[in-house]
């Protein structure tokens, strides 16, 4: 049997969180560590403080670091040399397994030699509405599917798809590939599967493995996180350039029109439209934003702490160590 760890990042985790460690510990293949890259220390001991997490979960692992230290990449990599298990699951802290046999079912499909990832189901929690529920089921069928290289002409940008909301990884594989890329404001899970697709391997969507997760976003919310994901693919030319992904989003438009006409449910389609309006925008602008002034890159993304360290890493790399640092080029010399 494949050893297994799973490694969660977190930052500011509620009280769903011990929902998850538990669902976690009862599962029907056991899991040797629970591996948690935090960000800021202070919010999860308050938390925990006056439970009794840390005696009645032993398996728990707890690394903290900054939050100008957090990369989606480099902070899940650093994750992953805390583990040696054979297969390492990476989920987010919202994510909930639906029941004991998640982990189970991630592990059946890589049994097979060339399958180096699967990822499971999200289905919407109780309390998602109409438009997320259905945008859930459209993205995230009952029908498992194994995609490769051959799939890319069919499926385009999907035969990519992959989400580290919960996700197992072969760890030979993973290694082999060199890992995550080190610095992405997001889809460090997709960037990873199209290096494995290109290499040759298989990635399996797990449908049986299912976990709950799901976000009612606000139009200014959709906006950021498409903006987010446009930069992700204008930085990633490799993989996302001669893939479009405006094909795939229509593709949801027309299937969620669709559906709420089919169930009488007209009066959702407003809504619905305006909230792709700003995915749709968001996304364009992202994809473009290296003609956007800084200013305004700051106002439309998700992740602010990523262009601090985007900026920083810009300035480190025109230092020139020959000629010393911080040194007044009209005294140089002197």
């Amino acid at each position: 049997m494949n050893r297994v760890d799973v490694i969660i990042p977190t930052y500011k985790p509620d009280k769903s969180f011990f929902k998850l460690i538990e669902m976690l510990s009862k599962q029907t293949v056991p899991i040797e560590k629970i591996i948690l890259m935090n960000t800021e220390e202070r919010y999860f001991d308050q938390l925990i403080y006056g439970t009794k997490f840390k005696e009645k979960y032993k398996n728990v692992e707890t690394y903290h670091h900054s939050k100008r230290e957090f990369d989606h990449g480099n902070t899940r990599n650093r994750g992953v040399k805390h583990s040696d298990a054979d297969v390492f699951v990476m989920m987010t802290q919202d994510a909930i397994p639906a029941d004991e046999y998640l982990i189970e079912r991630l592990l059946e499909p890589l049994k097979k030699e060339r399958v180096a990832i699967s990822y499971a189901r999200q289905l919407p929690r109780k309390d998602a509405g109409d438009i997320e529920s259905f945008v859930r089921s459209f993205n995230y069928p009952d029908k498992e599917l194994e995609k490769n290289k051959k799939d890319i002409e069919t499926l385009g940008v999907k035969t990519y798809f992959c989400s580290n909301v919960c996700a197992a990884y072969k760890r030979n594989i993973f290694q082999e590939l060199g890992g995550f890329v080190k610095h992405t404001i997001f889809n460090e899970d997709m960037i990873f599967a199209a290096k494995a697709v290109n290499a040759g391997y298989s990635i399996t969507y797990a449908a049986k493995a299912r976990v709950y997760h799901s976000h009612d976003y606000t139009n200014r919310q959709q906006f950021k996180r498409n903006f987010d994901l446009g930069v992700s693919q204008a930085d990633h030319p490799e993989v996302f350039a001669n893939i479009p992904s405006e094909s795939e989003g229509m593709k949801l438009v027309k299937a969620t029109t669709a559906y709420f006409c089919k169930e009488k449910k007209k009066r959702q389609l407003p809504k619905f439209y305006v909230n792709c309006a700003f995915k749709l925008l968001g996304y364009k602008f992202g994809r473009n934003y290296k003609k956007l002034p800084r200013k305004v890159v700051d106002c439309f993304t998700m992740s602010p702490d990523y262009w601090r360290q985007y900026q920083m890493k810009r300035e480190a790399s025109r230092i020139d160590a020959t000629k010393g640092y911080g040194k007044n080029k009209d005294k140089e010399g002197v």
